[in-house]
């Protein structure tokens, strides 16, 4: 099963950076081989993404608490 680590957490933090403010979904920065993923590995990278959010490693990217369209909703402060 698929862990995020410190390599994926950077990539993703530089997509971060490159987004407007406002809120956005793990599939939108993690890039277009999301949908290759299986099943399982996009529930344990997104707990893991949302571990990683909740302990502050992504300054600026805040849980809403809310789910849309299937998934977390994440806020970017820019």
């Amino acid at each position: 099963m698929m862990r995020l680590d410190d390599e994926a957490v950077e990539r993703l933090r530089k997509r971060i950076g490159e987004l407007p403010p406002g809120e956005f979904h793990l599939p939108a920065i993690w890039g277009e081989d999301w949908d290759r993923l299986y099943v399982g590995d996009k529930v344990r990278l997104g707990r893991d993404f949302l571990e990683v959010v909740r302990a502050g490693r992504l300054p600026g990217v805040e849980d809403t608490g809310r789910k849309k369209g299937g998934g977390r909703v994440y806020s970017w402060k820019g």
